[in-house]
């Protein structure tokens, strides 16, 4: 645990640079020299493993995430169990940026990092908690025949909250008639962007021409509705929607419907989440791809005591403060068990 609490320390105190530089005499921390000396420290990240690594070569086999995946399932089933989300949740992409060589680390030219380890994560809308995560880690052998990644996605990082009358909110990747009738069946309504290239998309919902800037088209199947919303003169938005009943239109200059307004609230849980997590973020150098998914957990699970304290407490404070608490009750046991042994040796010397 003292560990765990240099890292986070690092995180709030001297996040740029080396690590080890918070011993030198140019950056030193005193809280960090004092909990542990640099070379103790430089040990046991070393030395870090989360698993067996005589039985790893036969986990691999099966399962690509083996040299971490035990914690990392042990770490989303305390998320599920810790808090239970309200109303609103959203599903997004995370990319953790690194560039340890592993077999599924990505490029996405859009993120401001480009090269990472992706994650999907499923996130309360109101207090950005996270409430499950799952490695993208290529394709997947345990996925039915014909079953759209998208839909895979979504159904495994909702299922510990189905059937509650919940609502998730997705980007185009995921958006898909199928999807939100599949969630319909389990008592949980869809809201979100749909990718134009799908076929399942009408023509209507696709031309764009001749169409007045600010119109809105509605188009229904079943309890499941379809808004086409003409932002400009050449492009249009399509919201997929089996949370809103009727689909009204706003008094405003640009006329947006409700279903486009409730979309631009709700879509911005998972990206929210990650800006936080990446203020103060225990991240550093590393070769070896579990020990950035360890950082990686770190940053959410500290995210996620912060919104569980606050709740349970009252307590108003700065995030940053919080993460202070925190290294200092981590370090706690150690420090006090440092103490009794140095005692012991200063009696030691005396008799």
């Amino acid at each position: 645990m003292a560990f765990i609490s240099i890292l986070f320390v690092r995180a709030i105190m001297c996040p740029v640079g080396a690590i080890v530089d918070c011993w030198s005499e140019s950056f030193l921390v005193p809280l960090i020299k004092e909990t542990m000396p640099r070379d103790r420290f430089i040990s046991i990240m070393q030395h870090l493993r989360f698993d067996d690594r005589d039985t790893r070569a036969e986990r691999v086999k099966t399962d690509k995430f083996a040299a971490i995946s035990d914690i990392w399932t042990r770490f989303n089933e305390n998320c599920a169990k810790s808090f239970t989300p309200g109303e609103h949740m959203t599903i997004d992409e995370q990319l953790f940026p690194t560039k340890v060589r592993c077999p599924f680390t990505q490029y996405i030219a859009t993120k401001p990092d480009k090269f990472g380890i992706k994650f999907w994560m499923a996130t309360d809308l109101d207090t950005k908690y996270v409430c499950s995560a799952s490695p993208y880690l290529g394709k997947d052998p345990s996925r039915q025949k014909g079953e759209r990644l998208a839909e895979n996605v979504v159904m495994k990082l909702m299922e510990p909250f189905l059937d509650d009358g919940r609502n998730v909110t997705t980007d185009n990747f995921f958006t898909s008639l199928s999807l939100s009738h599949r969630l319909l069946q389990r008592k949980t309504t869809l809201l979100g962007t749909v990718n134009k290239v799908q076929r399942e998309l009408p023509q209507l919902a696709k031309d764009t021409a001749k169409r007045e800037v600010f119109s809105t088209s509605v188009l229904r199947s079943g309890s499941v509705s379809l808004t086409i919303y003409a932002p400009k003169k050449t492009k249009t938005v399509c919201v997929l929607s089996s949370m809103h009943q009727d689909v009204t239109i706003g008094d405003g200059r640009k006329r947006k419907p409700n279903t486009i307004t409730d979309y631009n609230h709700m879509k911005c849980g998972v990206d929210v989440l990650d800006q936080m997590a990446r203020m103060y973020s225990v991240r550093s150098a590393t070769r070896r791809w579990p020990v950035a998914v360890f950082y990686n957990m770190l940053d959410l699970a500290a995210v996620n005591a912060y919104i569980l304290y606050k709740a349970c407490t009252g307590w108003t404070g700065k995030r940053r403060l919080f993460l202070r608490l925190l290294a200092q009750q981590l370090r706690c046991r150690f420090m006090q068990h440092k103490e009794i042994l140095a005692q012991r040796q200063v009696l030691c010397q005396g008799l």
